[in-house]
């Protein structure tokens, strides 16, 4: 393929780690992302709204669709900031979000993305049980899956950090996303 006929060609990532606000402000940072909408996937019940999810029963999760250009950000950049702001650990929800609405899930868009996604995963399994950290030593979690319909969220959940500074920042410390990003991943780069 040539450069110009890359050019106009975008590609679609969906993950879920959490409250999709916090997920969807790390996204929107990086060069090369387009569009990220907050939104529900992976359940059942058509058009789903975030009462019904979050009271359980639609099997959806809060997840963003990511849209991105291939050629100035790639699949496994995206899937690296993905896993250095979820709890890979956490079966149960992410941080003080907790039920199936909350569980951190890859949804892969193509065989080549499920393909990538099963090998960092892997990589990070091995990673974790070679870290010093013995804390670390069990299993990675996070799913991977097939990617079902999308749903977008309610506008007053998109881009919410954004119109809602300081709620977001209160939000997200009180509820120890970052305290518990720096025990698993340690101190690195700005994860928000």
């Amino acid at each position: 393929m040539s450069a110009s006929a890359s050019d106009n060609k975008t590609n679609t990532a969906i993950f879920a780690g959490g409250c999709f606000w916090c997920e969807e402000q790390v996204y929107e940072k990086l060069p090369g992302v387009i569009k990220v909408l907050s939104g529900y996937t992976g359940g059942t019940k058509a058009k789903p709204t975030y009462e019904e999810v979050s009271a359980g029963g639609t099997g959806h999760v809060e997840a963003v669709q990511v849209t991105y250009d291939p050629s100035k950000v790639t699949y496994e950049q995206l899937l690296e900031k993905f896993w250095h702001n979820i709890d890979p650990f956490d079966p149960f929800g992410q941080f003080c979000d907790r039920g199936g609405s909350y569980k951190a899930v890859i949804f892969y868009t193509t065989p080549e993305q499920q393909k990538i996604a099963e090998e960092s995963k892997k990589k990070l399994e091995t990673q974790f049980m070679r870290s010093p950290n013995t804390a670390l030593h069990k299993p990675i979690t996070t799913e991977i899956r097939a990617a079902t319909e999308f749903y977008p969220a309610e506008d007053y959940h998109q881009d919410y950090a954004d119109k809602n500074p300081l709620r977001y920042s209160f939000y997200r410390r009180s509820c120890g996303r970052d305290a518990r990003l720096e025990e698993v991943w340690g101190k690195s780069e700005s994860t928000h």
